[in-house]
Parts: C-alpha cells; structure tokens; sequence
C-alpha cells in the first residue's frame, strides 16, 4: 500500500517532551511541506547514557497529549513495543514495510544527536532510508564537525531543491525559532519544586503532576 504526501518523523526519548520539541516539528512541517507528522517515543534509547527517568508507558501517554493540538500529528508505538535498544533504521524499515517511501520520510533531528550519525546502527545506508532534518536554534551552528563528512557534505540541500528531485534523499539543515526548554530542565524545574507551566503543554503539566513524575525519591515507573 503506497501513502500520499509527506511524513516526517519525530523520534526522542520525551522523558518529558515540551514546548521545544514541539516547536521544532511544527517549523519543519511547515518549511517542508509535511502532511503528518509521527512522533515516535523511544523504548530504550541506545545513545543515552542513562535510562530515562520515565517508563515507556508514560512517555508515549505523555507524548500522545502533547500533540492533541497538532491536527497533523498522530503518536507512535513501534518502538515502544520493540524490546531491546530503539534503533532508527529498524523504525524507518518498519515504514518502508507499511508503504513509505524513503523519499516521503523526513527524520526530524535535533544538530546534537546528528553530529554522531555516524555511530548510528546501519549508517552510511540509514541515509539512503529517509531524508534527515537537522534542526538547529536560530544563533546555533547548522551542523556539527562530527556531521560534516564527505557523504552527509554531498547530500546537504534546502526544502526547494528537495522539491525539485524528490526521487533522491537527502540532508537538510533547518533553522528554527523554539522556545529555550530541555527536557533535563523540566525535570529539574520539578525536582526543585518549581512549575513548568511555560515548558511543557498543560495536558502534561497535569499529567506529571497527576503521576507525581520526576519529583525527589520517584523511582522509575
């Protein structure tokens, strides 16, 4: 079965996701032309040092409210329900088995987590599986030295010449106005006893609060 359109795809750990993420993948949608956006929390992220502070189970409820307001996006749970370390090829493989095209993904990605690419499980044949949109803040460098290799170098284009060769993936760095959040400084905000009001979509703000997340002795749940 072939799909229509565009997907981008929004991968992270979400341990909780806010307003930055959120952000980003709206800008990116808008400057390329997305038709929906998946967002897909991760169940055992295998660059991160230490595991989240929130289960899986609460992560992708978290997810699943946060973009309640996004009429594009929906929330999935392939990695979540795949045991072992969530790796974003067997993620992009799983959709080329459900018909999407690698030309019609956008892999929507942060500049610190595509500076190291290259440890990433199947690369340099991950960037024949999906274009990838590295997002930086406006006033941050586009791409990290770690990103700048010859392979990534000969696929860097803009939204409009991916429009005009649509047949090919590529590399795309887009720079986007998001708000100054991260998800260690939500849960530091909340250690500390302060609100979150202005960094996380209320619906997780209630939510957190409602599970008692991330607050001083939480064990993980």
């Amino acid at each position: 079965m072939r799909h229509p359109g565009r997907l981008g795809v929004v991968g992270g750990t979400f341990d909780p996701i806010h307003w930055g993420h959120l952000d980003a993948a709206v800008a990116a949608a808008s400057q390329l032309n997305l038709t929906q956006l998946l967002f897909v929390p991760s169940h055992v992220p295998p660059h991160r040092a230490a595991p989240p502070r929130a289960s899986a189970f609460h992560r992708f409820a978290m997810t699943a409210l946060a973009v309640q307001h996004i009429a594009t996006a929906v929330v999935s749970d392939v990695e979540v329900l795949r045991p072992g370390p969530s790796f974003s090829a067997e993620t992009l493989s799983a959709l080329h088995a459900t018909g999407w095209r690698a030309s019609q993904i956008f892999f929507i990605i942060g500049s610190d987590a595509f500076a190291e690419i290259a440890t990433w499980r199947s690369y340099p044949a991950l960037l024949d599986m999906a274009h990838f949109v590295v997002i930086s803040r406006a006033g941050a460098t586009t791409l990290g030295e770690g990103a700048m290799q010859p392979l990534i170098v000969a696929r860097l284009s803009t939204p409009d010449n991916v429009m005009a060769s649509p047949a090919t993936t590529h590399v795309i760095p887009v720079t986007v106005q998001t708000r100054p959040v991260s998800s260690t400084a939500v849960r530091e905000r909340i250690a500390a006893g302060m609100a979150i009001t202005e960094l996380v979509p209320p619906s997780v703000d209630t939510y957190i609060a409602r599970h008692e997340l991330y607050r001083p002795g939480w064990n993980l749940a």
